[in-house]
């Protein structure tokens, strides 16, 4: 078995190493360059998001994909709202690695780190643009009226490759059983026992049951779920970082200087964890935002596909909206609220552990806490109101969204290879890959769940440039 382990791990350091960062970043710099910049847009693919539109969106009339002709649908079909697609999306991109990612890159790469972060956010959005753009052109109507959509339709249908959409769409289902669902219910095990002693099985039990009251509802119930769960979460979790960033205000200016000088400078800034050479900030930055905003995945698209939308540009412009609330919002101002906390007290971060920078920063929270309430604040559980507690509470709601939304992904690669037939088998399978994930160790299914990520992105990715001039002729 550790054989297997050492190969599989070998393989998968081989798939995500240099060559897949430049591919990623080849392919989010060309989109930018090619679209004209379409990040511009983001305040219209917000609106659009938000209030929704009438009028087709930029660019030529909604037409064709690669010889597929899309314009015999009619404006705003589709299974769910545009908004309810995005926070399907959010759901699934906006996890743990929003918090625990961050503070590993900031560990390993410096505060720099989040400034490459930042700027792969940045970039994405054009990606997310295009592969979105292709998958709710190429969607196809199912016998009961609803569309079904994302990448292995557009590689099977449109580009012909057949083996290539049932590699992404196989891909898809085992990175849902591992990093979607068993190594989030993992997490969610992990912040509850920050908090109180509480066995790991009562954990899983609680975790599945729930999963299985919102999957088992279809995808419908999974997007009324997301579009109250991410702002709520969003919400909350921000609040916390907004906090610590007001009470570290003053060094506010400090941290940007700090966070822009370590992003291209060798020198260390901040003794201990965050002095690292620039190249090191570089990687582990850019590589930590193309995880967490799943931009050139693939699975964004899968979401985009089901939305009710006038036109392939108007939900292209909303779901690209979801890789700058992942990356450009939450992931930067997570890298401030830690950075500020270490220029802040730089001692207590001088040996930390990587994942642990979070929760240090989240302590400064408690003195705040003392101040604003008389006395301490106990919940329902005996437990004190604190930081670590906010921290942790934020995680298990990040964690869940995770798998509600990736329980999403696998449904429709569900549907793609198999149809209807499989979609009890696969619930099942999930919610049973959730209980696991809460009391077993998931090294093997993480570095896993790892390698069918390279396996979805790749084919993605080489779709998309070979249908790059059907994306670029739509915004021309």
């Amino acid at each position: 078995m550790s054989q297997i382990l050492t190969i599989i791990c070998s393989l998968q350091e081989f798939l995500w190493g240099f060559p897949m960062l430049v591919l990623l970043m080849g392919t989010h710099i060309y989109f930018t360059i090619r679209s004209r910049f379409i990040q511009r847009k983001i305040p219209l693919g917000i609106r659009l998001s938000l209030f929704g539109a009438r009028q087709a969106g930029p660019g030529k009339k909604s037409g064709s994909c690669g010889g597929m002709d899309s314009s015999g649908k009619k404006a705003g079909e589709g299974n769910v709202s545009p908004f309810s697609a995005l926070a399907t999306a959010l759901a699934a991109t906006i996890g743990t690695g929003n918090i625990i990612g961050i503070s590993t890159a900031i560990a390993i790469g410096g505060p720099g780190a989040v400034f490459w972060c930042w700027m792969t956010g940045v970039l994405g959005i054009a990606t997310c643009y295009a592969e979105c753009y292709l998958s709710v052109s190429c969607r196809i109507r199912q016998k009961d009226g609803t569309f079904q959509g994302g990448p292995m339709y557009v590689m099977e249908h449109v580009l012909h490759q057949k083996s290539a959409a049932v590699l992404f769409a196989f891909s898809v289902i085992l990175v849902s059983l591992g990093m979607g669902s068993s190594v989030q219910s993992h997490s969610i095990t992990a912040a509850v026992l920050e908090q109180k002693e509480i066995s790991s099985q009562v954990i899983g039990m609680i975790t599945a049951v729930l999963t299985g009251a919102v999957i088992l509802g279809g995808a419908k119930q999974i997007a009324k779920i997301c579009t109250w769960l991410v702002p709520f979460m969003s919400i909350f979790y921000l609040g916390g970082c907004f906090l610590l960033i007001w009470m570290n205000r003053n060094l506010l200016p400090d941290t940007l200087r700090v966070i822009i000088q370590s992003a291209f400078s060798s020198r260390a800034v901040i003794g201990g964890t965050a002095g690292t050479a620039v190249i090191v900030g570089m990687r582990t930055g850019i590589s930590r935002g193309l995880f967490t905003n799943e931009a050139g995945l693939g699975s964004i698209p899968l979401a985009a596909a089901s939305a009710r939308t006038a036109s392939p540009q108007q939900q292209a412009l909303v779901s690209m909206t979801g890789t700058f609330w992942d990356t450009v919002v939450m992931c930067a101002i997570t890298g401030i609220a830690v950075v500020s906390s270490m220029l802040s007290n730089p001692e207590i971060f001088q040996k930390a552990a990587s994942d642990r920078l979070c929760f240090l920063a989240f302590s400064q929270l408690d003195s705040l806490f003392q101040k604003i309430l008389p006395g301490q604040i106990q919940t329902a559980g005996g437990l004190a109101l604190d930081g670590s507690m906010i921290l942790s509470m934020a995680l298990v709601l990040f964690a869940f969204a995770t798998i509600i939304g990736w329980s999403f992904y696998g449904e429709c690669a569900v549907r793609y290879l198999w149809g209807e037939n499989r979609l009890k088998q696969y619930y099942i399978l999930y919610i049973v890959a959730v209980y696991l994930g809460a009391v077993l160790s998931l090294d093997f299914v993480w570095t896993l769940s790892d390698l069918f990520n390279s396996l979805m992105a790749i084919p993605n990715l080489l779709c998309l440039w070979m249908l790059r001039d059907v994306v670029i002729k739509e915004l021309t």
